[in-house]
């Protein structure tokens, strides 16, 4: 699948690309009273980007320039914008050469 075809309401999307942005990671508070980190990425293929979160061990586990493959994936809206989400039972693996 590529970056351009991710429309929000899409469940289980695998998808390829590379991190071209990653933020500063930010402390916040889970629906589920958990305190985490989150940083926001931006996954790139040769057809568009978009917005991605990384969560907990993901913001130390990858880069800017990073080839990366999501697994199980869902897209959402927040704020007019098509988010690329990982979630509770989504992978993001680091793509082989």
């Amino acid at each position: 699948m590529k970056v351009s075809e991710l429309t929000p309401g899409m469940r289980r999307v695998e998808v390829e690309g590379r991190i071209v942005e990653k933020g500063e990671p930010r402390q916040v508070q889970t629906r589920f009273g958990e305190t985490s980190r989150v940083a926001d990425a931006v996954l790139t293929d040769d057809s568009g980007s978009i917005k991605m979160s990384l969560w907990n061990e993901q913001i130390d586990s990858f880069n800017v320039n990073d080839d990366v493959r999501v697994e199980n994936g869902y897209v959402t809206s927040f704020k007019g914008e098509s988010q690329l989400n990982v979630g509770r039972y989504g992978r993001l693996i680091p793509k082989q050469p």
